[in-house]
């Protein structure tokens, strides 16, 4: 075994975490700054770089990626690709080493003989892909699919020698590696080395291929920020076992570095999801910050700097007692405790960055004071929670599960096959899933990853890491999983991408049109307003009419009973823009129900290219022509569109308005009269032959609108700002024209009122008390 590869072993030992409550523990002030701690050679036997294990070959593997986003149709849960006879492989430049200078050049074309059979094919991946994260993860292949399997070593040499090589086990002529970019162009070299191979006397391997790796950052996507949350009177350590305490210590660098890892984690699992499923390699980015580098231990001694993810470390106005006694609280007192360690987060974090109006941040929290309490069975200081309150989206978790994550890339495939058992007398076993620490560095990660998806936006679905499927997560980084004290299994001898954990497709596509995963490709029109409306029209028009000005993607189908989505419809892409206005006929909605619930009440939700969703409850009675069509004077029908505002107000009374200019040619609309404070009191509508109409009431400040009659300019439609009331409004003319906003211009969230493609204007509906706490408009024909 090369030198360099001692320095890599490290054995863990400790437990993870998952669910809504875990365990952490205090140890005392140590902490891991340097290698003294580390341990000098690995325990982990069967997880050795260049293991000579005998092996056979695998009958079927894939790469194949999941479901395009220009599928029109999709029924229940996403099925698993197909498996091809062997993986789909990605141009890659293979080459014997002959002639190279040094093995830390990258060599050149004109100095390169032919082709090793076993040089290292990267599957995943083509050669000159865009990328927009720092760390990638690759998957690939040594030898052709009639070699015999072999099991070996990958050495990964970094572009230029910029960062420190690193290694990674090939099991059954299979790899899987953590690739670190530089901004702009990198050329990486791979090389195969295997004790059942002959080598030459040279230091230049034999077996060696390039890939090229366009990376670029993403400065113009607001990022993913990470904090660590502690007492104001806290030490700074977290939960260890003694023999690690020995081998790492336990305080806050340690931590910073084992949090900053798992980040990173993250991002290249999502990168290589969000690929997989025909969405490029998009992906959150993290802040970066120039500081003393730590995804390389090499880097640790020499105190390199390098750009890397920020953690800010945040103290909080409580102290350790307050923040452990308040889970237990939650755990075992009155309901009224729950979600009080969510708050203090969002506290900490308002006072920390300053949060303004406007100015959204997205903040995925660790709580290092977390700690186990063998006596109660329980993680006191730790809860696992997703979400967000106006300015500020947030996910918190514990630390009790830190131990055990990886601290640089070189610990990776260490800590995801390490089967020291964990000892709960000092840390726990989340929900009896931590029994190992491989286990447990995927339940920490993994949970921790499953309330960042909360924090970006996603619920709960049927599969995948919004459900509990993070607990394979030690499948996307390696290509063996040892032991499980879970399952009570050998664990999978060789793991392909069809085995590993994944997101939904129903996260991926909330994903795709997020704000955080922008790229420069995207549309402008996605980036605007977002907000999706629903009409019901006449049946030859399809009964129901879903609109967005910045597109509809797709539609979440909800049958009595269902609390996750199993059933949805997208609609296609073309040329980088999704259809403004979509007709979502029942009878076709429900016949991608199966039979038995085709007849059930039906929610659905509609969501926009721009981010937005509308939920319609019941979506027979939005069908349904007869609740919500209106008879015109001159005897056309109109429709109610989706309301807008909760009507739930003390003294709501509905309310309806049929414009008169509407139905009566000789009326000639001149002015709106708008009534406001912080929010809208009404509308009136002032003609030519001095009558008006009122809809709500007068009140607070008055602004008018006046139209230009000369030019024939009608009222178009309507920008809102609501939530439970109607907050702030803009009139909107045919001429392109906008008011003022009037009321509250940032109360609420942002909704655009403009008829579909046919139909016009011919009222308002809703409802008032003190002021419009409905809004809905009444289309014709």
């Amino acid at each position: 075994m090369p030198s360099f590869l001692t320095r890599l072993g490290r054995k863990s030992s400790r437990v993870s975490t998952i669910g809504e409550t875990h365990a952490d523990g205090h140890a005392d002030g140590r902490n891991g700054n340097g290698l003294k701690h580390r341990a000098s050679a690995s325990t982990l036997n069967s997880s050795q770089v260049g293991s000579s294990t005998p092996s056979t070959t695998p009958a079927t593997s894939t790469t194949e990626e999941v479901a395009t986003h220009t599928k029109e149709l999709t029924h229940g849960p996403t099925p698993a690709p197909s498996r091809p006879q062997r993986p789909t492989v990605d141009t890659v430049k293979r080459y014997s080493m002959n002639g190279l200078n040094s093995p830390t050049s990258n060599g050149s074309n004109g100095s390169l003989n032919r082709s090793s059979l076993l040089a290292p094919r990267v599957l995943s991946v083509s050669d000159n892909s865009w990328v927009h994260q720092q760390v990638l993860l690759i998957f690939g292949q040594v030898g052709e699919a009639n070699h015999k399997p072999l099991d070996g070593t990958l050495t990964v040499n970094h572009h230029q020698g910029r960062f420190p090589s690193t290694c990674w086990p090939v099991h059954d002529s299979y790899f899987k590696a953590l690739v670190h970019l530089e901004p702009g162009c990198n050329r990486i070299r791979l090389d195969f080395a295997s004790p059942k191979l002959s080598t030459t006397n040279t230091s230049i391997p034999t077996h060696a291929s390039f890939i090229n790796m366009n990376y670029l950052p993403l400065s113009h996507s607001p990022p993913l920020q990470l904090a660590i949350i502690l007492g104001h009177d806290s030490p700074g350590t977290y939960d260890v076992p003694p023999e690690r305490m020995q081998r790492e210590g336990n305080g806050l660098d340690l931590a910073l570095k084992k949090f900053r890892m798992a980040a990173y984690l993250w991002q290249a699992f999502t990168g290589e999801q969000m690929k997989r499923y025909g969405f490029g390699r998009r992906c959150f980015r993290l802040e970066d910050a120039w500081e003393p580098g730590t995804l390389s231990y090499q880097d640790w001694e020499n105190n390199q700097y390098r750009t890397q993810a920020k953690i800010h470390v945040i103290r909080s106005s409580r102290s350790v007692a307050e923040i452990r006694d308040l889970q237990r609280a939650q755990q075992y007192g009155p309901g009224t405790k729950k979600g009080e360690l969510f708050d203090i987060a969002l506290e900490a974090c308002r006072d920390y960055f300053h949060i303004t109006p406007g100015q959204k941040h997205y903040v995925s929290c660790l709580f290092l004071d977390s700690q186990w309490d063998p006596k109660e069975n329980t993680v006191r200081g730790h809860a696992a929670l997703g979400g967000g309150a106006g300015d500020l989206q947030l996910g918190i978790f514990g630390s009790h599960a830190l131990h055990s994550y990886p601290s640089s890339i070189e610990e990776v495939f260490q800590a995801f096959q390490d089967c020291t058992r964990t000892d709960t007398a000092f840390v726990a076993n989340d929900c009896n899933e931590s029994g190992s620490n491989w286990e447990a560095a995927n339940i920490g990660i993994g949970a921790h990853l499953h309330e960042t998806g909360h924090l970006f936006g996603c619920p709960h679905q049927e599969s995948g890491v919004m459900l509990r499927d993070y607990v394979t997560l030690n499948r996307t980084f390696t290509c063996r999983e040892p032991y499980s004290t879970r399952t009570k299994s050998p664990g999978q001898r060789l793991v392909l991408p069809n085995d590993e954990c994944r997101w939904h497709k129903l996260d991926v596509l909330r994903f795709r049109f997020h704000p955080c995963f922008r790229i420069p490709i995207d549309s402008p029109s996605m980036n605007g307003d977002g907000s999706v409306q629903v009409w019901t029209v006449d049946s030859g028009q399809g009964g129901v009419i879903a609109t967005s000005k910045s597109g509809i993607a797709w539609v979440e189908l909800f049958p009595e009973g269902d609390a996750e989505c199993h059933y949805w419809k997208e609609f296609p892409e073309s040329d980088n823009q999704y259809p403004r206005q979509v007709a979502l006929d029942e009878a076709m909605i429900r016949s991608l129900l199966p039979k038995e619930k085709q007849k059930s009440r039906l929610k659905i939700e509609v969501f926009s290219a721009g981010g937005g969703s509308h939920v319609v409850e019941d979506f027979s009675q939005l069908a349904n022509q007869k609740l919500s069509r209106v008879k015109l004077p001159d005897g056309r029908w109109g429709y109610r569109g989706g309301k807008l505002g909760y009507s739930q107000m003390e003294g709501s009374q509905p309310e309806e308005l049929i414009f008169e200019y509407a139905h009566i040619q000789t009326k000639l609309l001149l002015t709106i009269k708008v009534y406001h404070g912080f929010a809208i009191d009404g509308l009136e509508l002032f003609y030519e032959d001095a009558t008006s109409q009122l809809f709500g009431r007068r009140g607070g400040s008055t602004s008018d609108f006046a139209l230009d009659t000369r030019k024939g300019e009608l009222i178009l439609g309507f920008a809102l700002r609501a939530g439970l009331w109607i907050d702030g409004l803009q009139i909107l003319t045919n001429l392109g024209r906008k008011s003022e906003w009037f009321g509250n211009a940032n109360g609420g969230s942002g909704h655009t009122l403009i008829p579909p493609r046919g139909y016009t204007i011919g009222g308002i509906a809703g409802s008032c008390a003190q002021w419009l706490d409905g809004f809905s408009l009444i289309i014709t024909r």
